[in-house]
């Protein structure tokens, strides 16, 4: 479990998270909700331990994020960042080997090449894995860079992995192929921890939900729980109409009102 007691974060006079608290759990994926400067990557961020809580804390299996020896913690638990600065052209098999770093002492093994191209594949990527990064698609890349940190973590037990807009750049067939890799490690035991915008996605492929508004969760749960019209409001400040999905089975987000310029 990753769990998040009463975290508050501050930049001088302001306060950017406020007494926040969540967890997530193995075999499940949670959605981070809410609009831009809601706190979404904020929060994420110091899940991650990138950031340092102005108050509170983050536990990680139950201990506190900085008692993890950083070794042990990254076999264990990957993030992927919403930007990617690369001074060198890597090839993408280079890059995504850059995954197993904490795997290995002096040189790969043939397990992690094993693990490198297993996660290209799932990506759907294998056939690019002689490219140099620089010169893939925006989209491309950030598939390439989800496979890094599916490497990482490819054997952990209940590994968790932290995903801070995974989907931009995407097109539509490539983020729901993301979503459903999601879906797909939650069914074997992971935690997935994502940042999203789209709610309608969210809906199809979360099994819990946290809405931020203005540094605060106003609601967390199941989806159906959420994702109400009152919530909605109050998160995005726009009117919508849920409407019955035809096969799926979650409701279908429609906003109802134009929004003026």
């Amino acid at each position: 479990m990753c769990e998040a007691r009463e975290l508050t974060y501050q930049v001088g006079p302001k306060t950017l998270l406020h007494r926040v608290s969540l967890s997530a759990r193995a075999g499940e994926v949670l959605a981070i909700v809410g609009a831009n400067g809601a706190g979404k990557s904020t929060l994420l961020r110091m899940l991650s331990g990138d950031l340092k809580p102005s108050a509170g804390e983050v536990l990680f299996g139950g201990i506190g994020l900085s008692d993890w020896p950083p070794a042990e913690l990254a076999r264990r638990r990957a993030v992927l960042t919403q930007q990617h600065t690369l001074a060198l052209a890597f090839q993408v098999r280079e890059l995504v080997m850059l995954g197993r770093y904490p795997h290995f002492g002096g040189q790969p093994t043939a397990h992690d090449h094993a693990v490198v191209a297993a996660a290209l594949d799932l990506v759907g990527l294998h056939h690019l894995a002689e490219r140099e990064y620089p010169t893939l698609s925006g989209g491309e890349q950030q598939r390439t860079q989800l496979a890094r940190v599916l490497a990482q973590v490819w054997e952990a037990e209940s590994g968790f992995l932290l995903l801070d807009e995974p989907l931009t750049g995407l097109d539509l067939r490539h983020q729901h192929q993301t979503l459903a890799v999601a879906r797909q490690l939650a069914r074997r035991g992971f935690g997935v921890v994502v940042v999203l915008h789209d709610l309608n996605l969210a809906a199809q492929y979360a099994d819990q939900v946290a809405l931020l508004h203005q540094g605060r969760v106003v609601a967390s749960g199941a989806p159906a729980q959420v994702f109400t019209p009152d919530y909605i409001h109050l998160g995005f400040g726009i009117e919508v109409e849920l409407l019955a999905h035809p096969s799926l089975g979650h409701p279908l987000i429609v906003p109802t009102v134009s929004m003026p310029f």
